[in-house]
């Protein structure tokens, strides 16, 4: 008999949490979101609750809100060091951008996190919407949607080679015979294409895992594209479970397509919920979250997804929907349509617009009881929506504790997720397999 599917389950760690006024919240801890003991403290509650992995977000510019919230960003990789020194089994998943990266420096962080970690690091592949960041690249412009994406397929195609370019048993370490490595099984890349040119191999041994797990977080048509192709976790934002379910059907009928297992293609949407004892007090919760909602910062957030500026509009008026028709607005494109579906579904005002938002940039936020959590989890989870979640707790650290202590133990009563870890690596945590390396089937071929 197979085992019963489970949930996987990541911990997205924003520095006072996801809601964008959770660090003015009276029990959020935004004295300590300088203090790397208090992410290492975040990474082992959510490894003591059995959790996949904690997810790091990035991006190579800072904010334009910075002045209303806590919106800077350490660099993911030294961060994830310091946290896998801390923790031993929970996967480690930082983003970096195919933008603004170069291939192979970009392998050898991650090839040495994988290293390091014991074979928990993952991937977050993105290509930068922030056009602020091109002037801190020596760039005129920031490159278009489709340009960035075209530089993404090549990226990843070169950053994988660079990750197999050592086969599992080119390094023999036999002091007897004063031969450290066979270089016939370490493989030149000599790559030349329209965006890079790399010799390599990498100057790292392959990793624990073989390469470190690729996960993905855009939901445009170029976005799914590119995540049926090369992701093996797709990190989503969805506010119904139709549309959830749309989006999970499209990539596993395009990865099927491409030859790939679905099964082997993970989709995990965001998640932010407020948890109370009963669903008033739940309620109460986040409207006191709603309440501390700055209306300088919400303007600038709702202004980046749908390239609309409302600054001189009555907060309290009706949403002027005609606008983004008439002016053809657009803005990050994987939000672009996710907050027009909201506006045309609940015609808001703009202040209702914007608190729907704040909670957590347009993924789902649910308040409720334990119980109304699990059960809208396992809802997602058996009907075609999702592979597990992104957990984005409100606020940090209360915003977790309250998830993993009373909607954890629902779920694994409810024989949806697992009592504790049965691999090591982020790979065996998501049921992945280890991948041979390119170059070993090559010679295989020729043989």
């Amino acid at each position: 008999m197979s085992q019963r599917r489970q949930l996987n389950l990541n911990l997205f760690i924003y520095p006072g949490g996801h809601h964008e006024a959770a660090w003015r919240y009276k029990g959020s801890a935004a004295s300590r979101a300088l203090d790397i003991s208090y992410y290492q403290q975040l990474a082992r509650t959510a490894e003591h609750y059995t959790f996949d992995a904690i997810f790091f977000a990035d991006g190579p510019a800072l904010a334009d809100n910075v002045r209303y919230a806590q919106r800077f960003r350490f660099e993911p990789i030294t961060w994830l060091s310091a946290i896998a020194a801390a923790t031993s089994r929970i996967g480690l998943i930082g983003t970096a951008s195919t933008t603004y990266h170069e291939p192979y420096n970009l392998a050898r962080l991650y090839a040495s996190l994988d290293h390091l970690s014991g074979g928990r690091a993952g991937w977050n592949i993105v290509t930068t919407s922030a056009p602020q960041a091109a002037q801190n690249f020596g760039l005129p412009e920031h490159p278009d949607h489709h340009e960035r994406y075209e530089r993404a397929k090549e990226f990843l195609d070169v950053v994988t080679a660079l990750w197999d370019s050592w086969e599992d048993d080119a390094v023999v370490n036999d002091p007897a015979s004063g031969i450290f490595a066979d270089t016939d099984k370490v493989h030149p890349l000599n790559h030349v294409g329209k965006h890079f040119r790399v010799r390599g191999p990498l100057n790292v041994p392959r990793s624990p895992q073989g390469r470190p797990v690729y996960v993905q977080a855009g939901s445009s048509e170029d976005g799914r594209a590119f995540a049926a192709r090369f992701a093996e976790a797709i990190f989503t934002a969805h506010q119904t479970l139709a549309s959830a379910q749309e989006f999970y059907a499209d990539i596993k009928r395009q990865a099927r397509a491409l030859d790939r297992n679905p099964d082997h293609v993970k989709i995990l949407p965001g998640i932010s919920p407020f948890i109370g004892s009963t669903q008033a007090e739940a309620d109460r919760l986040q409207e006191e979250f709603n309440d501390l909602i700055q209306p300088e910062y919400s303007l600038v957030q709702l202004r980046q997804m749908l390239g609309l500026d409302l600054s001189g509009f009555d907060l309290d008026g009706p949403f002027p929907r005609h606008l983004i028709e008439t002016d053809g607005a657009r803005g990050v494109a994987s939000r672009f349509k996710l907050v027009v579906d909201i506006v045309d579904r609940e015609k808001p005002t703009i202040r209702q617009l914007i608190q729907r938002l704040a909670g957590a940039r347009g993924h789902w936020v649910i308040a409720g009881p334990p119980e109304k959590i699990a059960d809208n989890i396992q809802t997602w989870f058996e009907n075609g929506a999702a592979d597990g979640f992104n957990v984005m707790p409100p606020w940090l650290p209360g915003g977790v504790d309250l998830f993993a202590e009373h909607v954890v133990p629902i779920l694994r009563k409810r024989g949806l997720f697992r009592e504790e870890y049965s691999g090591k690596t982020l790979r065996e945590h998501y049921g992945l397999e280890r991948p041979a390396s390119l170059y070993s089937h090559q010679v295989q071929a020729i043989a």
